[in-house]
């Protein structure tokens, strides 16, 4: 059913799984109807509270499924409060007329910031020294603790975090090699190599900050580890399906990799618990985390900040800016005319059809935009406002058309 124009004080917003407040002030603030969940919501019961719904705010532990969107009738976007966006089907969503979008900045600093101490911590064994006090052991020892400085970082994904790692570790005095899929400007003297094999043949340390996708599935296994320099340690907190847990526990117990940092699993748990399993638990000089890399107060507000105000220019002016599986296009706002949002079907003669409506109610049009990818087309359209809502109604009732609006 197509989407119509009502009062702000109509629109409905969920956010789940403790997003933070700022997110929440901000739809407020617009006038929307905001309710909040502490946790993530298993398929059934998120498809049943999302029927009425305009605007859904997730992090990482909440599925969009088909299922889900299938049932979400009223539903205009979907906001991810974090980088990560493998938990939305984004294809149905996409055919759904559901735009996504997410934060790839907001908490570069937080995970950059971790890995440059894990770095450290790795380099000096600081996890074992910390077990050993704390279980009263006393050992002060130099042997295999070493400065970070003079030695080699290699960062695998030279994006909005490995390219902050590399900037952080220069200024510890760290050489700095990158790889990455996609040519990248190298920041200060970070230098870029041609394949992930000469990167994991040169570094004592490597650090992985990879999105998740087929290719990047299991792309450190058994053979890549043993590429890596003996002694070398690996870092992770991209994604838990990047590296094979099994390779690298065994390589840490025959010693040929000196150390590890893991943020992120294959399976974690969906809450908060002691049921955690894995077999890099009680590992030497392993660093294991909950998923924590982005988890700082400041970069929780950050986020707040990005998604609430994409999803705002969304519903209160059509920019799909950002969004990850949507046509972008953005158009500044007219004054005194009306604003109509289409999305269609990217099939052959709808912009034909559109203007043809357009040209039988003699309307004017202030400004017109439209971007198509391989399933929708997404158009903005200003109209003078005397035969606004007659169009509107007429390119809405196209079959072509999965969801209209009007902005007065």
């Amino acid at each position: 059913m197509p989407e119509t124009s009502f009062p702000k004080s109509s629109i409905k917003v969920l956010l789940l799984e403790n997003i933070h407040p700022v997110a929440t002030e901000a739809f407020a603030a617009e006038g929307f109807q905001v309710e909040t969940v502490k946790g993530s919501l298993p398929e059934a019961e998120l498809a049943a509270r999302v029927r009425d719904v305009h605007l859904l705010g997730i992090r990482s532990k909440t599925h969009i499924t088909p299922k889900v969107l299938d049932e979400a009738r009223r539903l205009l976007a979907v906001g991810a409060f974090c980088i990560g966006t493998n938990q939305i089907d984004l294809t149905h969503s996409n055919k759904k007329g559901v735009p996504a979008f997410n934060a790839p900045f907001s908490n570069t600093r937080s995970v950059a910031e971790l890995i440059i101490a894990e770095i450290v911590m790795l380099s000096r064994q600081l996890g074992d020294r910390l077990r050993e006090v704390h279980s009263g052991q006393w050992r002060k020892v130099a042997v295999g603790s070493h400065e970070v400085r003079g030695h080699t970082l290699g960062i695998v994904g030279y994006g909005h975090i490995g390219s902050q790692v590399g900037v952080l570790a220069e200024s510890f005095g760290m050489r700095v090699v990158f790889f990455d899929v996609m040519a990248k400007l190298p920041m200060g003297n970070n230098r870029s190599m041609a394949t992930l094999e000469e990167v994991l043949a040169v570094s004592d340390f490597v650090t992985l900050h990879v999105p998740e996708t087929p290719q990047t599935k299991n792309m450190i296994g058994p053979a890549e580890i043993a590429r890596m320099k003996p002694g070398a340690c690996l870092l992770n907190a991209s994604r838990g399906t990047v590296v094979q847990i099994d390779a690298l526990a065994a390589a840490i117990r025959s010693g040929h990799i000196g150390g590890a940092a893991v943020d992120v699993y294959p399976s974690e748990p969906e809450t908060n618990s002691d049921g955690f399993e894995s077999a890099l638990r009680g590992l030497p000089n392993m660093i294991l985390t909950p998923h924590i890399g982005g988890s700082t107060e400041e970069a929780q507000e950050a986020i707040g900040k990005e998604v609430s105000a994409a999803l705002l220019k969304y519903v209160n002016q059509g920019a799909t800016t950002g969004a990850v599986n949507f046509p972008q296009i953005e158009l500044a706002m007219p004054k005194g005319a009306h604003r109509i949002l289409n999305i269609h079907r990217n099939v052959p003669g709808v912009l034909r059809d559109i203007n043809k409506i357009i040209s039988d109610h003699n309307a004017n049009i202030r400004a017109q935009i439209l971007s198509t990818d391989a399933d929708v087309g997404y158009l903005i359209m200003d109209l003078d406002q005397d035969v606004s809502q007659d169009v509107k109604q007429a390119v809405a009732e196209l079959p072509t058309s999965i969801k209209t609006r009007i902005l007065f």
